[in-house]
């Protein structure tokens, strides 16, 4: 049997059959800025099903390291977005002077044991037994000694070994992948990509992105007003605005196909990148947006896009977006990467974004989905599914047998 991606199936151990204690931790985000964002991002998902999972007794989640400076300056912010402990949850949030990780390998250990200490006595204080450690920061699951735990998971929803904005940290990363791979913690990863890259030995799986049913299964949405402003047909592409996106391919598709307009939409960390981009009277850029808004502009989309460049970063992304405009019913003009082979015959691939031009009124001829195969779609790809998943790949644990599963 073969996972998306085309690899193998590993023999993973059986779900754990009692109720389980379980540790998370975020990578470089806190759990007030998943809040913030409405606990949109795959670790949000994630986090989010195990605050209600029948199988969980007790979850701490754990922010990652912060200074002191940095939180007390966030403390205001963050206050109406940090979850107040109950029986079932409580909070963590790790304090240190520094406000960035060291580079050395021997500093990164040390400061991440330092980390672990931290999580051991919050989970003393909590009064969790032997949790489960499920991390999506690799440096945690890498250079932690994990003892305390019943089995470490990694979710890697990233390569960050690919990542040009940490680029100073991709030696500190290697090592933690041949850690992971060495003392075979198991590995969730949203691309066969990424499961390469750390070559694990324990149990691991390709688990692609997913889709939250609620957000997609309400009566076709009214278009806000600025969008509806804007002459079909429109094509549309939601994400951050940076380095991954083919300013050039852009350019070069607005240009050939003048009547098609084209809607960026999400964060630019520097605005000199859309420079290019600002002449073409049919580029449309709008900032970040709220998620119900995303939902109205991409459900009354003629057309959508994945306009990546192709890159080692790219190559192992389970691209979220694709998943959402998939769920709002809508063709998708896409770079040719490999996570999205065998998406559909709704996700046109080309070699690059200039080639959209020649596609375009393929796609448009597609049309919409039928309401019928959107909701069976949503219903396959459901983030459930997916999450039931990855915590198959948890080693087993002592147990009542009529306790419910993690994984079920």
């Amino acid at each position: 049997m073969t996972l998306a991606g085309g690899l193998p199936e590993h023999t993973a151990a059986a779900a754990p059959e009692a109720l389980a204690d379980v540790v998370f931790t975020f990578s470089y985000e806190s759990f007030a800025d998943a809040h913030r964002r409405g606990m949109m991002r795959p670790p949000d998902r994630l986090v989010s099903t195990l605050m209600v999972h029948p199988g969980v007794r007790r979850l701490l989640v754990a922010d990652p390291y912060r200074s002191w400076g940095s939180a007390w300056a966030r403390a205001i912010i963050d206050r109406p977005h940090t979850p107040r402990p109950t029986e079932r949850l409580a909070l963590v949030r790790p304090r240190r002077l520094a406000r960035a990780d060291p580079e050395a390998i021997e500093d990164i250990e040390r400061t991440y044991r330092r980390y672990e200490r931290a999580l051991i006595r919050s989970s003393e204080r909590a009064g969790l037994d032997a949790p489960y450690l499920i991390t999506t920061n690799p440096l945690v699951a890498g250079f932690a000694d994990a003892d305390w735990t019943s089995g470490v998971l990694y979710y890697g929803r990233d390569d960050w070994l690919s990542s040009p904005a940490r680029r100073r940290y991709w030696p500190a990363y290697r090592e933690a992948y041949r850690r992971i791979a060495e003392r075979g913690h198991a590995v969730a990863a949203v691309s066969g990509e990424i499961i390469e890259r750390i070559g694990p030995t324990g149990p691991h799986a390709v688990v692609p992105n997913g889709i939250e049913p609620a957000e997609w299964l309400q009566q076709q949405p009214t278009p806000p007003d600025w969008y509806a402003r804007i002459p079909a047909p429109r094509a549309v592409y939601v994400g951050t605005l940076d380095s991954r996106l083919d300013v050039d391919g852009i350019r070069e598709l607005a240009t050939r196909r003048p009547e098609l307009q084209i809607v960026l939409i999400g964060p630019a960390p520097d605005a000199r990148f859309l420079a290019p981009l600002r002449p073409l009277r049919n580029v449309h850029t709008r900032g970040l947006i709220g998620r119900t808004e995303i939902v109205a502009v991409l459900r009354n989309a003629e057309l959508t896009l994945l306009a990546h460049r192709r890159t080692a970063l790219t190559e192992a992304m389970s691209p979220l977006k694709v998943f959402e405009y998939l769920a709002a019913g809508r063709t998708v003009l896409a770079t040719d990467l490999r996570p999205l082979h065998g998406l559909g015959d709704r996700v046109l691939l080309t070699p690059t974004v200039a080639d959209f031009a020649d596609r375009v009124d393929e796609a448009l001829g597609l049309g919409a989905q039928t309401e019928a195969e959107r909701r069976a779609y949503i219903a396959d790809n459901a983030w459930p599914s997916r999450h039931r998943q990855i915590l198959r790949l948890l080693p087993p644990r002592s147990a009542s047998p009529h306790a419910p599963s993690l994984g079920s």
